[in-house]
């Protein structure tokens, strides 16, 4: 729906769709999308995470884990302080501040649950970006009059409202261009995936400590390598390319028998 109405605005016809507009369009749908979702992805990573380590647990649980969660307490460093060049006064107004900042830092509540969000919101960019533009490249392709006898639906641009909107693809030329552009965007954001779900464990790994999306990326490359964002993507390929060709498929489907 986010894209549908993005791209109404971003393109409101022929003449202004180009590979950038249609880039902008799919990376603002996903991003609105992500934000209403993103907590119910932090308790299903949590809930996989911690059935696996402890056993069964239930959602209510692990919402209160994640709740209450919070790093511990900070010590300050003891450090040498020159008195006869600093005053007094000055040592405990910079103590004072220190003590602000850890008072109104949330330590634990409703933030929790957006553990890893700036990552997810980086990597959705590129990815839903890249998503609709690749689908909508190679469904321009498929279109083309030398393809256009073996991958289009026949007169199937007579059934629908809208001018500007492309005939349909048969289907396997949908389910292909669908996979086809789920591969290119899992492969461009994957490095971010892995950044976002070591983020969302971060509670019950090490010491707690809520890790920033820098301080992550240098871990991993410390431990892994650069070969270290790229784990697991072969697994990833057999996920998302069924899922999106099938996604794609639907969704045009449905705009198409229902006249959109």
């Amino acid at each position: 729906m986010a894209y549908e109405q993005v791209r109404a605005r971003v393109i409101p016809d022929k003449t202004y769709e180009t590979h950038v507009r249609r880039f902008i369009s799919g990376a603002t749908a996903g991003c609105l999308s992500v934000f209403f979702t993103y907590p119910l992805e932090v308790i299903r990573v949590r809930l996989a995470f911690e059935t696996k380590r402890e056993g069964r647990s239930s959602i209510v649980d692990i919402c209160k884990k994640i709740y209450y969660e919070h790093p511990p307490a900070s010590r300050a460093p003891s450090t040498y302080v020159d008195t006869s060049s600093v005053s007094r006064a000055a040592v405990t107004t910079a103590t004072a501040a220190q003590a602000t900042v850890q008072a109104v830092v949330p330590k634990h509540g409703l933030i929790n649950f957006f553990r890893g969000f700036t990552p997810t919101l980086w990597g959705m960019l590129p990815y839903a970006g890249t998503s609709f533009l690749a689908h909508d490249t190679i469904g321009d392709i498929f279109r083309r009059p030398a393809y256009a006898q073996y991958t289009v639906m026949p007169k199937s641009e007579r059934r629908s409202k809208d001018p500007n909107k492309p005939p349909q693809l048969k289907a396997w030329a949908e389910l292909t261009s669908g996979g086809l552009a789920g591969a290119i965007s899992q492969t461009v954001s994957y490095p971010l995936e892995v950044i976002r779900r070591r983020m969302q464990v971060g509670g019950v790994v090490g010491d707690g400590h809520r890790l920033g999306m820098g301080e992550t990326a240098r871990n991993i490359l410390a431990e892994r390598g650069f070969k270290g964002f790229f784990v697991g993507l072969g697994v990833g390929y057999v996920k998302i390319l069924p899922m999106s060709a099938t996604a794609f498929f639907v969704y045009e489907r449905l705009k198409y028998w229902m006249s959109i």
